[in-house]
């Protein structure tokens, strides 16, 4: 037999042999192959997205990051680098490579080594999707067989799209779309060609090779990518040698968040976890949409800690967050100062260590390096050096204790030495000298028409506590309690002219063998005072004769009426003095009351849930205020009554079998509409459109005060700041607790409610006051913190931001209100109409039905030396 002969012969023994080893290896896993048809209907695993309601992402939660994009939304560079990178013969081989192969197992002969991998990506995304990573033969005979399986399914361009959203590249980061944000903040479309490489090169070996982790190892690898994209054309010499020059710049990026708000975020994450389960919540990709308005979220953010950091400057300046190398004082002759520093750091240390410290919110790490006259040099992490000038440090005076402060810096050596790690910010172009606030704060407003939450601050950083005053912190509310006090004395038929002797009250207590003293704040006293007047001056021993008037009892069901729980109410005096605990979102709530005009909202969140896919899976169904529904009602329940009448007139006159029908459709018609009315698809009404109306109207008073300023007989309100922002349309009442440990403002429009809130989160500390030592060794005292100082600032720059350019809306008096003209001293009926009068607002056949004269009784003040025996009218 000829040698060729026998070379034909081995050649078809080896490929028969070839064919039979395959078909045998194909017949021993064959019932362990999975059905590659599933990948027809994959759904990639994506994490949940929060939404506000303009479409501004506020959040993302799951383990996995990814964002799924078509092949025609990833640019053609990335897609050349994948394929020159992983699989160059991608759209030409079967779905597994024999040349690959081939020359794999040929540089593993010569060399010894597997330096060059023979999976196609077809085999990568078997294995990604139905396989481990468990180096066994067997393993690989399955991965061959799934990949040809799986290039029958799918076409090319399917295959290659799966691959490039799978595929895991580091960092809980999977699919190209994530990558790109996860390293460099991105969309894909925005990369350079440096970090398309980077992420091409990323497969072989994410967790080592990405640009966090290891810089040095992701730009060889990058430079590997580059060359073979060179080598096929992809790109040009100059194309590569720039690409090459470019420095690796990366670090962890999260979502790419447009509007601020975690608080609210959080909330929904704990919503849709509680109707879904983790599992779903967190790999659905579920879509979910807020009531939040990005505008206005923004702002109330900005809002809250401006007014924190306001309040934590007045209060003085804790210290640096820590001293790095000595530095000591030396006056000089000409007045200067200058320091004797012992074991000065070099610049390269102090990088090093400012790199292990973390800023918050926009407070940045900073070493003072120099101190001269009245402005310090700093350095921040990276190396960039700062000035801070003198009036980013004169509001450091020295922190003694709430209550105290140490005068005031003449230099900036007063408050820093070189050495000291500090806190600094950006404010109006330059920088400050800042620090961590001990105080918090909150925001909350919501549309008192419906209750959608309008924007949300539950502190002054997510990112430091994640607690939500908010909504979890109940805290004492104290005078904001007052207008549903004074609500429910109009229920039991007082008026806002009803005059209330407003004088010192000395009672006592039995049960605690003491006194008690409730007194205003300040301690000033006006005799007879109408409630009006008395309520915006937030008259603290009014309030109480108001509860003793109404009855603590009656008082406390009445306030459960707006939302509050009877167990958060207490059963004795001190609820009128706002004893009772409440959170910023329950008080606003019940603010919202008076705002629409007398119905109970309930306070939401979540607008809709999309799959994603984009189909609704939820959607929330708002119970909203409907003016026109309850006439309709009030109209359908006096038809059913008047046709309960007719039939019954009729059965009088008729014979036995059509008294049976009357009777049958009166009671028919009478019991219809209470069946409707069990299930109200809008706000039920908890309090009469008279009691709203005239509680709203009282509450401008607290911001326009009343009397005429000119005649000498004009006062203010508490909320008298407010007028700065010129609407006449607005409510609102300031709130300080006993031992000012909170400060509150709450207000309204009639298309927005807000609620303001300040203190600290131990509710033992006060809030203090400003006051500091004078040359004498005596305090000077500069005004203690109160609701009007210390949380309506707050409320007024959201407030005056929100209803910019709106106009404003004036709610016209419901039906049952009247109006007349009384003299402002005693609330009787007046024929004068100068100073001394105005008309004021009453539930028709409650206002007065005489006129003033000049024997009115006047009630004692404070002012008055003899002690006369209290009075109190209502």
């Amino acid at each position: 037999m000829s040698w060729f002969k026998k070379l034909i012969i081995l050649v078809i023994a080896g490929v028969f042999s070839v064919v039979a080893l395959v078909a045998a290896s194909y017949w021993y896993v064959k019932d362990d192959l999975p059905s590659v048809a599933t990948l027809k209907d994959v759904k990639l695993q994506t994490p949940m997205r929060v939404f506000s309601q303009d479409g501004e992402l506020i959040s993302q939660f799951g383990e996995k990051r990814r964002i799924p994009l078509k092949l025609e939304e990833m640019p053609d560079l990335l897609i050349k680098a994948v394929l020159a990178t992983e699989d160059n013969r991608f759209y030409e081989h079967p779905g597994i490579d024999v040349i690959g192969m081939f020359r794999a197992a040929t540089v593993v002969a010569i060399s010894g080594e597997a330096r060059q991998g023979a999976s196609t990506i077809t085999q990568q995304l078997a294995r990604v999707f139905f396989l481990t990573r468990e180096k066994k033969l067997i393993r690989k005979i399955k991965e061959i067989f799934l990949a040809l399986r799986i290039e029958q399914e799918l076409t090319k361009d399917e295959i290659l799209e799966l691959y490039l959203n799978k595929i895991e590249l580091g960092q809980r980061s999977f699919g190209v779309g994530a990558a790109a944000q996860v390293y460099f903040g991105k969309n894909i479309q925005d990369l350079t060609l440096s970090e398309i490489a980077i992420i091409a090169g990323l497969p072989q070996g994410p967790s080592v090779l990405n640009p966090v982790r290891s810089p040095s190892r992701a730009r060889a690898r990058r430079n590997i990518v580059l060359g073979r994209m060179l080598n096929e054309g992809y790109i040009t010499q100059a194309q590569y040698d720039e690409a090459l020059q470019e420095p690796i710049l990366s670090k962890l990026h999260g979502a790419q968040i447009t509007a601020s708000a975690p608080y609210i975020a959080e909330m929904v994450r704990q919503e849709v976890v509680d109707k879904y389960g983790e599992e779903e919540a967190y790999s659905k990709g579920f879509q979910v949409f807020t009531t939040v308005d990005s505008r206005l979220q923004g702002k109330a953010v900005a809002a809250v800690q401006k007014n924190v950091v306001g309040y934590d400057e007045r209060h003085g300046y804790r210290g640096p967050v820590a001293t790095l190398w000595q530095a000591t004082p030396e006056p000089q002759q000409d007045g200067s100062v200058k320091f004797a520093e012992k074991d000065r750091l070099s610049d390269e240390a102090i990088l090093a260590y400012l790199d292990t410290q973390d800023g918050l919110e926009d407070l940045i790490p900073a070493v003072i390096t120099e101190v001269a006259g009245q402005q310090a040099e700093a350095i921040l992490s990276g190396g960039r050096k700062i000035t801070l000038p003198w009036q980013g440090l004169n509001w450091a005076r020295a922190f003694i204790s709430h209550d105290r402060q140490s005068h005031a810096p003449k230099a900036a050596a007063d408050v820093l030495a070189p050495g000291m790690h500090v806190l600094v910010r950006p404010a109006a172009g330059e920088w400050r000298l800042g620090q961590i606030p001990g105080v918090s704060g909150a925001i909350v407003a919501i549309n008192p028409k419906d209750g959608a939450v309008q924007a949300l601050v539950g502190g002054y950083s997510f990112a430091m506590t994640q607690f939500n005053r908010a909504t979890q912190a109940n805290r004492q509310v104290g005078s904001n309690i007052k207008p549903f006090i004074y609500s429910a004395a109009l229920e039991s038929n007082l008026t806002l002219a009803t005059l209330m002797n407003d004088a010192p009250i000395h009672e006592w207590d039995e049960g605690s063998n003491q006194a008690w003293r409730p007194k205003n704040s300040p301690e000033v006293y006006d005799g007879a005072i109408r409630i009006r007047e008395a309520l915006a001056k937030s008259k603290n021993v009014v309030a109480v004769r108001l509860l003793r008037a109404v009855g603590i009892e009656k008082t406390r069901q009445h306030l459960t009426k707006f939302g509050f729980r009877e167990k958060d109410l207490p059963h004795s005096e001190t609820l009128a003095l706002g004893s009772a605990s409440l959170t910023p979102l329950e008080l606003a709530t019940g603010y919202a009351v008076f705002a629409n005009g007398g119905y109970l909202v309930k306070p939401y969140v979540i607008t809709k849930i999309l799959d994603d896919q984009n189909n609704l899976i939820f959607e929330h169904v708002p119970v909203p205020v409907c003016y026109d529904c309850e006439q309709q009602d009030l109209a359908a329940k006096a038809a059913a009554e008047q046709a309960a009448k007719e039939a019954a007139a009729l059965a009088e006159t008729a014979d036995p079998e059509a008294q049976l029908e009357a009777t049958f459709a009166g009671q028919t018609a009478a019991t219809e509409q209470p069946a409707v009315a069990a299930a109200p698809a809008y706000a039920p009404r908890v309090l009469s459109a008279q009691n709203s109306f005239l509680i709203a109207d009282a509450l401008k008073s607290s911001i326009w005060g009343g009397g005429d300023w000119k005649a000498g007989t004009g006062w203010n309100g508490t909320a008298y700041k407010l007028k700065e922002l010129k609407r006449q349309d607005l409510s609102g009442k300031t709130g300080t607790t006993n031992d000012v440990k909170d400060a509150w403002f709450s207000g309204f429009s009639p298309d927005l409610v807000v609620t303001s809130w300040v203190g600290f989160d131990d509710a033992e500390s006060r809030l203090g006051k400003t006051a500091w030592n004078n040359n004498l060794g005596k305090d000077q005292i500069a005004g203690g913190e109160s609701g009007a100082k210390t949380a309506l600032p707050a409320w007024q720059e959201f407030v005056g931001f929100a209803l910019k350019d709106k106009p404003q809306v004036f709610v016209q008096p419901p039906v049952g209100i009247t109006s007349v003209r009384i003299d402002l001293k005693t609330g009787l009926l007046t024929q004068a109409t100068d100073n001394s009068s105005g008309f004021e607002f009453f539930i028709q056949g409650t206002e007065p039905k005489t006129y003033t004269n000049s024997s009115v009784q006047q009630l004692p003040t404070q002012n008055n030396q003899q002690q006369q025996e209290e009075i109190e009218l209502f």
